[in-house]
């Protein structure tokens, strides 16, 4: 043992020794080593997908391929559905009558999305093609409905008049009707009313509830609680409120984003469950990324509409700044939000992430967040979603539409496809709020990271 004591600090003044050597042999080798690590300071990181600073005029053109996809994919013509010779004396519409198909359905909740994001894009980018794209098919849709409607529901064969005309659940009605609401507002002509209070007259009347009045469905369980359906019910009913100074909507749309919230939101994580079930003693919590992406939205839409001081609008504000943090701290080194927010394992997911980039954008421009905390969160969620839409404008990378289930394999392995519906208007909705924060900020690159 004392041999031991003895020959340890022997060996270290040693080195010591010879590395003062080798110094007085080489004196530069010091500053050698420090001119190598500022080298490697240098080196420029592998981002799988584009980082840094973007601009308006690329956003733009990513924009634009989408539209010039969409104006192909979604025709608007009637046509005999034997025949298939098209039908331009509407008074001529009868039971074999319907609406030529497209790669998308005109009057389905996805394309409710989608002409929110057109006229979002119209207002961001000043490109009046945007808001053509939606004056055009609600134009289409006011003409023909009072056609269609004469004939009897049971014999209409275009089931996308039957959902619009006479709706069955509230993915048939919210976010068309709210998109029909936001075009009206925005100016553009068309006989939409009597579709909005169609519509309205279901969510705020037919629907099914539970006893508090929360939206509800009797599927997969009996008085089960959708968190999709935040955004297919509250967004119409708050901008029903706006369009008509009926304080009633207000309350109905604060009221129902707080008892979701009562039951699905997580406050520990900062994040939704997607489903609630009332005779469960335990409820799971799966955070599926576009469910969360509904809720988000609706509390985004919610916030914009209500006054300043309307009573629970600062519940209702609290709640999106929960909920920015929480999914922040999910987001991937690629820039996206993966299928399952808390499982790394999970896919990474398109839709979900222009979602959550549009609404952090939208809440950086409106104050409601930090930007310099967030501001950068956008950026990179930009970044990724930019990389899903192809030459053709095509989004790829999107979850198909997905119902509710209670374990983790149902969502791991829902498939994703471009063709899945529910992609296009959340990238339009995020590419047009970029164009406005980086008009509202100066963004720059310092030491190679983004800084608001």
């Amino acid at each position: 043992m004392k041999m031991k004591k003895i020959i340890f600090p022997c060996l270290s003044l040693l080195f010591g020794f010879l590395s003062i050597a080798v110094q007085a042999q080489n004196p530069s080798l010091k500053e050698k080593m420090t001119d190598a690590n500022d080298a490697l300071h240098l080196l420029k990181p592998a981002y799988p997908n584009p980082y840094g600073v973007v601009n308006t005029a690329d956003i733009k053109t990513v924009l634009d391929r989408v539209l010039n996809f969409l104006e192909g994919a979604t025709p608007i013509k009637v046509i005999n559905k034997d025949t298939k010779a098209i039908i331009t004396d509407y008074s001529k519409i009868d039971k074999n009558s319907v609406l030529e198909p497209g790669v998308f359905r005109l009057t389905s909740y996805e394309w409710g999305v989608t002409y929110s994001g057109m006229l979002l894009a119209a207002q961001n980018t000043a490109d009046e093609r945007y808001k053509k794209y939606v004056a055009d098919r609600f134009g289409f849709l006011a003409d023909v409905a009072p056609f269609f409607k004469s004939i009897s529901p049971e014999a209409i064969a275009e089931p996308l008049m039957r959902q619009m005309l006479l709706p069955k659940k509230l993915d048939d009605a919210g976010a068309v009707c709210a998109s029909m609401i936001k075009a009206q507002l925005e100016g553009i002509q068309f006989n939409g009313r009597p579709l909005i209070d169609n519509y309205m007259n279901f969510i705020m009347n037919k629907e099914y509830r539970l006893n508090d009045g929360t939206f509800a469905r009797n599927s997969p369980q009996h008085n089960t609680v959708w968190l999709d359906d935040m955004y297919m019910s509250i967004p119409a009913i708050v901008n029903m409120g706006k369009l008509t100074g009926d304080h009633k909507y207000f309350d109905e749309a604060v009221k129902q984003v707080l008892q979701f919230s009562d039951r699905m939101f997580i406050k520990e994580k900062g994040l939704y469950r997607h489903g609630w079930v009332e005779s469960m003693k335990d409820h799971p919590a799966f955070h599926w990324g576009r469910a969360n992406g509904w809720a988000i939205l609706t509390t985004v839409e919610v916030l914009d509409v209500l006054p300043e001081n309307y009573p629970g609008r600062d519940k209702v504000l609290a709640l999106l700044q929960a909920h920015i943090k929480g999914l922040a701290a999910l987001q991937s080194g690629e820039g996206f939000w993966h299928q399952l927010l808390d499982r790394n394992d999970s896919y990474l997911e398109t839709s979900c992430t222009a979602i959550y980039t549009y609404c952090i954008a939208h809440a950086v421009n409106k104050g409601w967040v930090d930007p310099l905390a967030y501001g950068p969160v956008a950026v990179l969620g930009w970044n990724a979603v930019s990389t899903k839409v192809n030459a053709a404008g095509e989004v790829e990378g999107t979850c198909v539409g997905t119902g509710m289930a209670f374990d983790p394999a149902f969502y791991y392995y829902r498939p994703v496809h471009k063709y899945a519906a529910h992609g296009y208007g959340p990238v339009l909705l995020a590419g047009s709020e970029m164009i406005k924060l980086l008009k509202n900020f100066h963004v720059k690159a310092t030491d190679g990271s983004v800084q608001f």
